[in-house]
């Protein structure tokens, strides 16, 4: 049996929560997905079977991000997918997809949280949704459509800009 001399030097910590320069320490910011889902799926073939038979159609697709709080912490972040083929001024076919995730975002400066949100949540959404995109159209009759990746900050810069321009 060995006996530890008590001491009364002070600890390499200090208390609460102080470390060394008197600077208290902060928790890292963290996001985690706490569910995400298809929330509405639409595919029209209005034409088929003529359509399937056609030239490559020209296609357009646009896309969205909308966000919500849930709680203090969490959001639910909507990612909207919207595709449309045209061949010889008829449609081939019309896709409408919003995918969803509900996001915790913890310990984020306030002007971080933001961007966050409508950049990062977005980005973790789309691999899915393109995924399902892909089937849709696949299960359609047509040759998949594989989205490009999305620049969601670029978007959100888009969008930062057409709010200040609206506000002056």
């Amino acid at each position: 049996m060995t006996d530890t001399p008590k001491s009364d030097a002070a600890p390499e910590t200090q208390e609460n929560g102080a470390a060394g320069g008197g600077q208290a320490t902060q928790e890292q910011p963290s996001m985690r997905i706490l569910g995400q889902y298809l929330k509405d799926l639409s595919f029209e073939n209005p034409n088929a079977p003529h359509s399937l038979s056609q030239e490559a159609p020209e296609i357009s697709v646009s896309v969205n991000v909308n966000a919500r709080p849930l709680a203090a912490t969490d959001f639910e972040v909507e990612l909207h997918l919207d595709a449309k083929a045209m061949a010889q001024d008829k449609v081939a076919f019309a896709a409408e997809l919003v995918y969803a995730g509900t996001f915790r975002l913890e310990n984020f400066p306030q002007q971080l949280l933001h961007p966050a949100v409508l950049i990062e949540c977005p980005r973790m959404l789309f691999p899915f949704a393109r995924q399902i995109m892909a089937e849709a159209t696949r299960n359609g009759g047509f040759p998949p459509l594989m989205l490009d990746p999305i620049d969601f900050a670029a978007m959100y810069q888009r969008r930062m800009q057409q709010q200040t321009v609206g506000q002056a």
